[in-house]
């Protein structure tokens, strides 16, 4: 019996576009695909073990020719629309508190202040949730078992009573692992709003 539903956030409530956004770097940078090293910088700025101003300059240092503004805009390239029927979905299941939701995303200060720039119903979205976990808050991130772990002794929970929804595979081969339901949702031919019509075996 599912007791805790675990949401990841990108691809699953805000649309990203990850192909475009690399896609636009790789143009930016003038590249053909991201080395390790990059790679390596991008994974630390999401796990919170650089500040913003660490990772702005690291990559000013790299390509000079860029400006702070113009390595945000690409940054930020990837974020999307957010429909707020997801919005009205997640403020609907908190309202009926059958379940105890968490949020667990891979995510970064830069997005995050985008997001609330550019969505204004953020912090509505926020509160819908027991527990948000934003990775460069908590140090942890995904498809690591220690993220997995830490979420599930913070919040005494059993694996095999929660479900994880993830669009990204490694992430939910990584729960499944540990016990945790799990649905790999595809961003692009289902919706959030229709867990309890996929999913329903589960509930």
């Amino acid at each position: 019996m599912i007791k805790t539903i675990i949401f990841d956030f990108g691809d699953v409530f805000i649309n990203l576009d990850k192909e475009g956004a690399m896609k636009n770097a790789l143009e930016l940078f003038e590249i053909d695909e991201l080395s390790e090293e990059l790679t390596a910088i991008n994974t630390l700025y999401e796990q919170g073990l650089l500040s913003t101003d660490e990772f702005l300059e690291f990559y000013c240092d790299n390509f000079p020719k860029l400006s702070k503004d113009n390595i945000i805009e690409a940054w930020n390239y990837i974020i999307c629309d957010f429909p707020p029927k997801r919005l009205a979905f997640i403020e609907q299941l908190a309202k009926e508190k059958k379940y105890t939701l968490i949020l667990l995303s891979n995510t970064n200060e830069l997005h995050i202040d985008c997001i609330i720039k550019h969505i204004p119903f953020y912090s509505d979205f926020k509160n819908a949730f027991d527990k948000f976990y934003l990775s460069h808050e908590i140090n942890l991130r995904k498809p690591n078992a220690n993220i997995f772990e830490f979420v599930l002794k913070e919040n005494k929970l059993k694996a095999n009573e929660c479900l994880f929804i993830d669009d990204t595979k490694e992430n939910t081969d990584a729960a499944s692992l540990l016990g945790i339901n799990v649905w790999n949702n595809n961003p692009k031919t289902e919706d959030i709003i229709d867990l309890f019509k996929i999913k329903n075996n589960l509930f």
